[in-house]
């Protein structure tokens, strides 16, 4: 699913059309593959710390995801067949969410309220689409904002979650701490995996659009450079996984 980087240039790349795609593709499928274990490894850290147990061992596994329904392919009007209690009372905030699909799906599953911010306005009336479509219009909110520029104006959450956005920004490594500094519990971050090839990638797809005259710039972030500026923050990695090409962390505020 898109996200955003810095607004004018994220404009250039992610505008109307690319939120009507992301819309109906969760409507229809719900999260992507990368998205549906990032969130179930979220709720099984947050499991595993409700009950004492260290992430990844058995005890955890069984306070994780099964619970509560997955968005099914009839999309996200699909009601949660039970409520996970390990998201009860919890805030979400949603760093360059786009439609907000990940916190409406937190929300759908027993979290109570739920923030976007963005910097892409056409993303707005889609994200709406989706806050009604899913059941969690009165309790969610979406604005757009700019995180890096006037943090303060951004209330902490429990839950902060920062998809598919780091790789967007020359300051990505800054957006990761200043989420990790809103985050109260944990914090889920995705981000392509930083290997010789899609740091080439990244690097000519900043010289071709120089050359163009366009602003879009991509990165690929080693893995340890994001976790070690987040750690900073006072978090500690809890879970990890991703494919070849996408990553993700869970991180947990430690103490």
């Amino acid at each position: 699913m898109s996200s955003c980087c810095r607004s004018g240039p994220c404009e250039e790349m992610f505008g109307a059309k690319a939120a009507e795609r992301d819309l109906e593709e969760y409507l229809r499928h719900g999260l992507g593959d990368l998205e549906r274990r990032m969130v179930a490894d979220l709720r099984t850290v947050l499991g595993a710390a409700a009950h004492g147990a260290a992430p990844g061992s058995p005890r955890a596994a069984s306070h994780g995801q099964p619970k509560a329904a997955m968005a099914s392919a009839s999309g996200a009007t699909t009601s949660p067949t039970e409520a996970d209690p390990v998201l009860a009372g919890t805030r979400v905030l949603e760093i360059g969410g786009g439609v907000g699909a990940i916190q409406a799906d937190l929300l759908r599953s027993g979290a109570a309220t739920g923030e976007v911010i963005e910097l892409v306005p056409a993303y707005r009336r889609f994200a709406q689409r989706l806050a009604e479509a899913s059941g969690t219009a009165g309790r969610t909110a979406w604005r757009v904002h700019d995180l890096l520029a006037d943090p303060q104006s951004v209330a902490p959450a429990d839950l902060v979650i920062m998809n598919r956005v780091v790789c967007c920004s020359a300051e990505g490594v800054e957006l990761a701490a200043t989420a990790a500094r809103l985050t109260r519990r944990a914090l889920a971050l995705s981000y392509p995996r930083s290997t010789r090839f899609t740091r080439f990638a990244a690097a000519a797809q900043r010289t071709v659009y120089r050359w163009l005259g366009r602003t879009y710039r991509a990165f690929a972030w080693p893995e340890e450079v994001l976790a070690s500026a987040v750690c900073r923050e006072g978090l500690r990695v809890a879970a990890e996984g991703g494919g070849s090409v996408w990553r993700y962390m869970v991180l947990v505020r430690a103490g």
